[in-house]
């Protein structure tokens, strides 16, 4: 599916940009290139296509009618093609937040925290999508609505009662690793008071710090070498100064293009961060029409599945193969229709009968709907808000699910991992969910990471 009808179903341009789309600048214009994978498979109403191995052709690629074969990394290396990763988030540092103390935790393509309740592993997907709200351009307190819960408990006030917390990452891609570090005062008021954009290498690239409290602005100095080799302006004390650098920083010396070129990967990486938890009570009555956007609870899946129905046949017909697999019951596919009043309702297919409406579904086979659909889409149909001057293979989607397995049983659960680690393999799509309960070693499949979180994290706020 796509944004519109003729954009590739692995996504591109949403329907309307809300931040930065007026600027005309392109998040990417110092990055190398990054070849694009190949089309997707498109054998409709089968069974997901399996993973080719090493060098090797995809058998769903080469079955589809007309559709080209296309090597992969692999056989792609041999050719001598650019293989540069897609920026994505490669770690979460969480230094002091809320039960977290020097927490790291190391991202991969599919990634589950596990651990005993109140080892934080809600806390730290929710740290994860404040960090991608602050990309997106918002402010601490649209990121941080409760920004008490945040501070250690253990944290002790200065002389001028002040506590916060300290929450950073690390990205990966063109620009090789960059770590994003910031310090977050939360008392007595939210503010921004210390942010570092560094490289792997050590260089620092941009650095701020609060010189006066009573000033609502922080010091910012980046490199830029020519006449001056450093240059200084106040930033706003109440977002990610790493979103204001391409802005303000020209480009014109190789030090300035290294700098842009960090805080453009740091940047995409973030707001292609897509929270996700779908609420079975929210998606049984019918969907009102809007933008054909998923939201992140999921509440308008009738209306997004009306959409792709009718806008990419291929990425529907292998939802349909989900499904089949994940309800219960005999199922021929999906279908969708509208109501008098405007509304869209949605059902399963069967074999006889009118088929089963969504609203009679079971909780898990809902959440398996829809975790399968966001698996499978791209930017152009969840509603987020990615950097709309970059084209969509050249984005990764990293889906924040917490309560991954909520509600599903065993085999929806080992289904929905496969499905993801599958779709990984092709670079597009990344997962980092947490889990209510460590899955059995015949339930995680190959390319999944497990971080177990452990019971002496105390003290976080499980959402």
């Amino acid at each position: 599916m796509a944004g519109v009808p003729t954009v590739s179903p692995d996504g591109g341009k949403p329907a309307q940009a809300k931040r930065f789309g007026g600027q005309g600048r392109a998040y990417l214009p110092h990055m190398p290139p990054t070849s694009a994978p190949g089309p997707g498979p498109a054998a409709h109403g089968t069974r997901l296509p399996r993973l080719a191995p090493p060098g090797s052709y995809d058998d769903a690629d080469a079955a589809a009618p007309g559709a080209r074969r296309v090597p992969d990394q692999a056989a792609r290396a041999e050719r001598g093609a650019d293989l540069t990763p897609r920026p994505h988030l490669t770690e979460l540092r969480l230094s002091a937040y809320a039960g977290h103390r020097a927490t790291v935790l190391r991202l991969g393509p599919v990634t589950l925290l596990t651990g005993p309740s109140g080892s934080g592993k809600s806390t730290a997907l929710a740290a994860c999508a404040a960090l991608a709200a602050l990309g997106n351009g918002a402010t601490l307190a649209e990121a941080f609505p409760e920004p008490h819960a945040a501070v250690p408990e253990s944290a002790r006030p200065d002389p001028q009662r002040r506590r916060g917390f300290r929450i950073g990452c690390v990205s990966d891609g063109p620009a090789g690793p960059v770590r994003l570090d910031l310090a977050v005062q939360a008392e007595p008021e939210l503010r921004v008071v210390g942010e570092r954009l560094s490289g792997g290498d050590g260089v620092v690239h941009l650095e701020t710090a609060l010189r006066d409290p009573a000033r609502r602005s922080v010091q910012a100095a980046w490199h830029t070498a020519g006449t001056t080799t450093v240059t200084r302006a106040p930033f706003p004390d109440d977002l990610l100064g790493t979103t204001l650098l391409p802005l303000r920083v020209a480009g014109r010396t190789k030090e300035q293009r290294r700098v842009l070129a960090a805080a453009e990967q740091t940047v995409l990486a973030l707001r292609t961060l897509y929270p996700c938890a779908p609420d079975p009570a929210a998606m049984r009555p019918p969907a009102a029409a809007g933008d054909g956007l998923l939201r992140g609870d999921c509440a308008n899946l009738a209306e997004v599945l009306h959409r792709a129905e009718r806008e990419c046949r291929t990425r529907y017909g292998f939802l349909e193969a989900a499904v089949r697999e994940g309800c219960a019951g005999a199922v021929d596919g999906l279908a969708t229709s509208l109501l008098p009043d405007g509304g869209i309702v949605a059902r399963l297919l069967r074999p006889d009968g009118p088929g089963t409406p969504l609203a009679h579904l079971g909780a898990g086979e809902l959440r398996h709907l829809a975790l399968a659909l966001v698996l499978l889409t791209g930017p152009g149909v969840l509603d987020l808000d990615p950097a709309s001057e970059v084209p969509g293979a050249l984005q990764t989607l990293t889906v924040l699910a917490d309560d991954f397995d909520l509600h599903l049983d065993a085999r929806q659960s080992t289904l929905l991992l496969d499905l993801a680690a599958r779709m990984a393999v092709r670079g597009h799509i990344r997962l980092l969910g947490a889990l209510s309960r460590p899955p059995l070693p015949t339930e995680a499949p190959a390319g999944v990471r497990l971080v177990e979180l452990g019971a002496e994290v105390r003290g976080t706020p499980e959402r």
